[in-house]
Formats: C-alpha cells, sequence, structure tokens
C-alpha cells in the first residue's frame, strides 16, 4: 500500500494597494515578499538533509490558474524539475464581496443592496457554498495523490478552500471565525496517505519569518 503525502499551500502574500478582496480576479500578482515567501518554501521542501538525500520527495506540483498560485507554485515545481500543472478545482472561492473593500466602516456593509448577502454564515450566504468548495478540493486532493502515488505532490491553492477542506477532513462544522483560521500565507497544510486513507495531518509555516504583521481579510 504505497505512502502519499499531498501538501495544501497558500499562495504567498499579493500585491493588492487599495486593500480589496480580490477574489477571483485576474492580474492580482505577489508582492516582492510573496514571491520570497514562494522562494523559501521551495528551498525548505527541496533542501538537502544530513546524507545528501532531497528532503522531500515531490513528484508532482498543481495550482490554481489565478497568478498569485502559479507564481507561488513555480519556483516548487522548478526545484524539483517538474512540470508546474494547473487545476480549475482549486480556484478561489466565489464571493458577492469580490473586488471591494470589506468592512463596517468602508461603505460595502453600510450599503442595504449588500445585506441580503449576509444573512446565512452556515452556508455561507455571500458566496460559494462551504460544501461545494470541499467536493472540488477533496476531488484535486485525490487527483493529485493519485498521479503522486508512493511519492510527494504540493497543490497551491487558496485560503478559504484549504482551510474548509482541513475542516471537513478532521470531521469538523464547515462554519467557522475567518479570524481563527490556522492557514497563513505560503503554509503547508500535509496530508500522508495509505493507500486512498488519510493517516495524518499537519501543518507548517516555513516562511512564518516573512508573514507581515498586520493580516487582511483581503489576503485570500
Amino acid at each position: 500500500m504505497p505512502t502519499t503525502t499531498v501538501h495544501l499551500m497558500r499562495h504567498g502574500e499579493v500585491h493588492n494597494p487599495d486593500g480589496v478582496l480580490y477574489g477571483r480576479l485576474p492580474g492580482y500578482r505577489l508582492s516582492e515578499r510573496g514571491v520570497a515567501m514562494a522562494e523559501r518554501v521551495a528551498a525548505h521542501l527541496s533542501g538537502t538533509g544530513p546524507s545528501g538525500e532531497a528532503r522531500r520527495d515531490v513528484v508532482h506540483v498543481v495550482a490554481s490558474p489565478l497568478q498569485r498560485a502559479q507564481e507561488t507554485a513555480t519556483p516548487v515545481a522548478q526545484a524539483f524539475g517538474v512540470e508546474l500543472a494547473t487545476d480549475e478545482r482549486l480556484l478561489e472561492a466565489e464571493n458577492h464581496f469580490q473586488g471591494l473593500t470589506f468592512g463596517v466602516g468602508d461603505g460595502s456593509l453600510r450599503r442595504p443592496s449588500h445585506w441580503r448577502h449576509l444573512w446565512n454564515p452556515f452556508r455561507p450566504s455571500w458566496g460559494e457554498p462551504y460544501t461545494v468548495q470541499v467536493a472540488r478540493m477533496t476531488a484535486a486532493v485525490h487527483a493529485a495523490r493519485e498521479v503522486a502515488s508512493g511519492h510527494e505532490a504540493v497543490i497551491v491553492s487558496h485560503q478559504l478552500p484549504i482551510w474548509i477542506t482541513r475542516l471537513a477532513l478532521e470531521g469538523r462544522r464547515l462554519w467557522h471565525d475567518p479570524r481563527k483560521r490556522e492557514c497563513s500565507l505560503a503554509s503547508l497544510t500535509s496530508l500522508r496517505f495509505d493507500g486512498e486513507t488519510l493517516t495524518s495531518l499537519t501543518y507548517s509555516e516555513p516562511a512564518a519569518d516573512l508573514l507581515p504583521t498586520a493580516r487582511s481579510v483581503s489576503g485570500a
């Protein structure tokens, strides 16, 4: 029975001077710090051990089609000499507030036209249902597991889809407090499978020292 590890990696910091919830909008690239984060994780995964062997056995790297995810995945793919694949199922969650600043004082939540999108945090009513996110992300995880069977894969996606997938795999409720997500920029949520069975889940932050001191809700 092959043992396979699939690392769910969140993209690095994004250049977002207007502080909007960028969602699936095109053109949002990594900031200089975000590029450094991606390179740090690539070095962390591919660094050599005490006997000169590669630290990780990554044979497959796949990313969301959005620019920030592609740019984050590129140095990882290059570090292991594999071709970067793209999977639409790894996209950011759909969100009604895409392109807007989001807060009580900035206008988005003061407009009555937006209130109908906030009535049900369990679904959530402002965007793509949590269950739909879990279904597509889980399918992408198992597709990567099959490609990398007996080795390791890195999947680069976005904060909410990764976090919701983790909650589902751990048997926890999907609705949650966004401020308590354990899914920082360029973090790794690592899933170990024996065959098709998930046997462990670990979380790490290889680029923790590069994290900004203030985290924004737009950093998805």
